[in-house]
């Protein structure tokens, strides 16, 4: 069955929270199907939630990626509304984000903390700079606009949801989500929401330096594989300009006195050129490779596309049925 507007929560140990959280996207979004995944909480988030009135269900593999995998893969809905289930996001931002989902054909609509309330709620000041640090180097190596990379109060659209591939684990997904929409042309929206801090006695899981070293692995790792002439381009680019540099002084003395006594230099001068070569190819060839992605997945997602359309006459088939 397919859902007209799904709440997706994704929780580890937030029994303090959980139920004012599906309390308040209750009221704001009445229709919904708020579902919350227990990711292996030892605290009573499940139960929690199941009194308040969510859908429960589990993730056994721990970690935030695998628990969005999980709920990506099995609920079907028209549009699809991310949140935490720390309270730190408030529902009535909710409507808007699904509005522009439903009525504007955005595939991707992020809560924009970080042009609010982020900055001064916030009492992790190291977070704050690593907010602004994955901020800017997305757009600025993607060429995008997006105001907030790491938040993870997100909207969602059918075909967003069934063909991004979920590879990361934890709380890099957000960035991995993010430059999925980029690379793959997907409209994306922002909307500025309020950011509160979590509550007294709430603990955040995101560890500041583990989970920022692999938010920014996962950021190289992407554009590695989404834009690879750009980035063996820029390795290339400095092997030729480190062989050029030390081998001006051995070419020059070369045409100076006809002899070369620093072999050693021009034999690494060399092999660093030939690297450069090599670097500057693997580029050409995974570009060309990226090109045919590209086109492959314009066919995926017209795939999804009638798969959608399948569900949307089966949904009314349904509902004039049962009428």
């Amino acid at each position: 069955m397919k859902d007209r507007v799904a709440v997706l929560i994704p929780c580890y140990n937030e029994s303090k929270t959980i139920e004012k959280v599906v309390r308040d996207f209750r009221r704001a979004l009445p229709d919904a199907a708020i579902y919350v995944y227990d990711n292996n909480s030892s605290d009573g988030t499940g139960e929690i939630a199941a009194r308040a009135g969510a859908i429960v269900r589990r993730e056994r593999m721990q970690g935030k990626g695998n628990v969005i995998r999980r709920m990506f893969q099995e609920i079907d809905a028209d549009c699809y509304v991310m949140t935490d289930g720390d309270d730190t996001y408030p529902a009535e931002n909710a409507p808007e984000l699904v509005r522009l989902v439903l009525e504007e054909q955005a595939d991707m609509v992020v809560g924009d903390r970080l042009s609010s309330t982020y900055f001064t709620e916030n009492k992790r000041p190291f977070h704050n700079t690593g907010n602004s640090v994955v901020r800017f180097g997305i757009n600025t190596l993607f060429k995008s606009e997006i105001k907030d990379i790491m938040t993870g109060y997100r909207a969602f659209s059918y075909a967003f949801v069934k063909t991004y591939p979920v590879l990361s684990k934890g709380f890099e997904i957000e960035t991995d989500m993010s430059i999925h929409a980029i690379t793959r042309n997907m409209l994306v929206r922002n909307v500025v929401i309020d950011y509160r801090d979590r509550p007294e006695g709430s603990v955040s899981k995101l560890n500041t330096y583990s989970d920022g070293v692999k938010v920014l692995l996962t950021i190289a790792r992407l554009f590695k594989n989404y834009r690879p002439f750009a980035f063996f381009g820029l390795i290339s680019l400095v092997l030729a300009l480190l062989s050029a540099a030390f081998m001006a002084p051995v070419f020059a003395e070369y045409l100076r006195t006809g002899l070369v006594p620093r072999f050693p230099t021009l034999i690494v001068c060399g092999v660093t050129m030939l690297a450069a070569l090599l670097m500057f190819i693997a580029g050409l060839i995974l570009s060309t490779l990226q090109e045919k992605d590209k086109r492959d997945f314009e066919f995926q997602l017209q795939q999804v596309s009638d798969q959608y359309r399948r569900l949307c006459e089966e949904e009314d088939a349904r509902l004039s049925s049962a009428s």
